[in-house]
């Protein structure tokens, strides 16, 4: 049995497996990786398409909070004049703990304090309480809480594996807007970095 100040850095170091399985799928699709801090000062150094980590935002309790990814995307866009951009949450628990009496917290934040309008949530590990990611599901699906301002926000909620099926489908080449001197799904996936 872990005494209770190794079961914290335990619980952190699986978090870190998850955050760096994200990381891993974007960078397989051409994304550069950038910490938030770097790239708020260079922002013109970095390609198009950046997942950018630790991200802030004022929480509901106008605090500071942090998100674990924001992704920003000139290539996988849906309207061509707009960057792309979704916040990106990962919430693991492998055994029983407190990380799902966080889930309205962390919903709440979703549809009131940070300010994309795409958002998802990664929540696996198996560890959470019978009902938990379903109430978390459920709520994003049916856009529970919302108002008129927020209702336009897309929550998405996956497990890992759902994640990964999402940004297979997603970020796949020949999905996104392209200039018209060359005609969509032609770029070969080095031409994706700029």
């Amino acid at each position: 049995m872990l005494h209770n100040n190794h079961k914290g850095a335990y619980a952190a170091n699986q978090g870190k497996v998850l955050e760096s399985t994200v990381e891993s799928t974007f960078k397989a699709k051409g994304f550069e990786i950038v910490m938030f801090r770097d790239w708020k000062q260079r922002k013109e150094a970095y390609s198009d398409d950046v997942l950018l980590k630790h991200c802030p935002f004022k929480n509901i309790y106008s605090h500071d909070g942090y998100t674990e990814f924001l992704l920003y995307s000139k290539t996988y866009q849906w309207e061509k004049s707009l960057k792309r951009a979704i916040r990106i949450e990962c919430k693991w628990q492998q055994s029983s703990g407190s990380v799902d009496e966080k889930f309205p917290y962390l919903y709440l934040n979703c549809i009131e304090a940070m300010p994309e309008k795409e958002l998802v949530i990664i929540v696996d590990g198996n560890g959470a309480r019978s009902g938990a990611v379903s109430w978390l599901k459920d709520a994003a699906k049916h856009k529970k809480y919302t108002t008129s301002a927020n209702k336009d926000k897309e929550i998405r909620v996956f497990s890992l594996t759902e994640f990964i099926q999402w940004a297979n489908n997603t970020f796949r080449y020949g999905t996104f807007f392209n200039d018209v001197t060359r005609p969509i799904g032609t770029i070969e996936p080095e031409g994706l970095r700029r």
